[in-house]
């Protein structure tokens, strides 16, 4: 299947880098290589541009379309949590620009054997964004405890029947093993009230975002990975971050603005004592969103949000 997915907030996650012709860039989730592209028709001769990703197909699609690029491109497979340590390997110490697009690719999700959607009813419960990860969605629905798969997909669903589908769960897998997208999906419809079925969204939705970021473990990745990218810039770099649901966002803005404003010291101190100095400021007061236009040719585009933070 070729790799198709369709960059959200494209121009304005590029715009927001000021791209500089000799700059160093980092895209921390390649993917298809759609904001890489964009970004790479922006570099002159002695640019340079660093893509990492943890996706074996999308490396492939990337190395493909940026090919055009030669030398100008450095593609690594690997978590962007280890950005430091990739850029050590390559020798380099600062980059101009660092961004994200968080969530799932539209290659992942419309690839029934990657597990991702609940829109198939035969794929494997897999999940997993680093194929090489031993772990699957699988292990998680059939050994966590009720009580750990009630707090994932309460904290990460944000499912107000957490409790019922993880219950339903585990009596499920009493009679056997849950190994595909259609067993999770007949066991949360029958956990769900019918008539909140019948008004709301797709049932599965937040637990299978749940069980996904359960995985692999995203939430942690992103939180843990925001001050080292933001230390890795030059002054005036930018890190652009693309999130698609609340959770996301919510550490972005968080991280960023504690990256601001770091000072610890009760609000009636006449002068900062604790020593914590600001590392730049936060360029987007309100998150970017998609253009109506946008949403309108890629309804994957609706939940999008950018927050771009500069470096002093």
């Amino acid at each position: 299947m070729t790799f198709e997915h369709k960059s959200v907030l494209l121009y304005e996650t590029v715009d927001s880098l000021n791209i500089k012709p000799d700059g160093i860039y980092v895209d921390g989730t390649l993917g298809g290589g759609g904001h890489a592209w964009e970004v790479c028709s922006r570099l002159g001769t002695n640019g340079r541009l660093i893509g990492i990703d943890q996706d074996a197909d999308a490396i492939q699609a990337a190395g493909e379309r940026l090919k055009e690029y030669g030398s100008r491109v450095t593609i690594v497979r690997s978590n962007y949590e280890k950005i430091q340590s990739v850029l050590e390997k390559l020798g380099v110490h600062k980059v101009d620009g660092i961004y994200l697009d968080l969530g799932v690719s539209s290659y992942q999700l419309d690839t029934p054997e990657r597990g991702f959607t609940y829109r198939e009813e035969e794929a494997p419960l897999d999940m997993r964004m680093d194929q090489r990860n031993p772990k699957t969605a699988a292990e998680i629905v059939n050994t966590y405890s009720e009580k750990e798969l009630y707090r994932i997909i309460r904290d990460y669903g944000e499912d107000k029947f957490a409790k019922n589908i993880a219950k339903h769960i585990v009596k499920a897998r009493e009679k056997k093993p849950l190994e595909t997208t259609g067993d999770l999906n007949r066991i949360i419809r029958e956990a769900v009230p019918a008539k909140v079925r019948a008004v709301g969204g797709h049932p599965s939705k937040k637990t299978f975002q749940a069980i996904r970021i359960e995985l692999n473990q995203e939430l942690e990745v992103l939180s843990n990975s925001i001050d080292q990218m933001i230390d890795l810039l030059n002054p005036g770099g930018r890190l652009s971050i693309i999130t698609f649901h609340s959770l996301e966002d919510r550490i972005v803005k968080n991280r960023f603005r504690v990256n601001e404003n770091p000072c610890t010291c009760p609000p009636d101190f006449p002068v900062c004592v604790c020593g914590k100095a600001s590392k730049g400021r936060v360029v987007t007061r309100k998150p970017v969103v998609p253009s109506e236009e946008e949403i309108r040719e890629n309804k994957r585009a609706k939940s999008s949000k950018l927050r771009v933070f500069e470096r002093k």
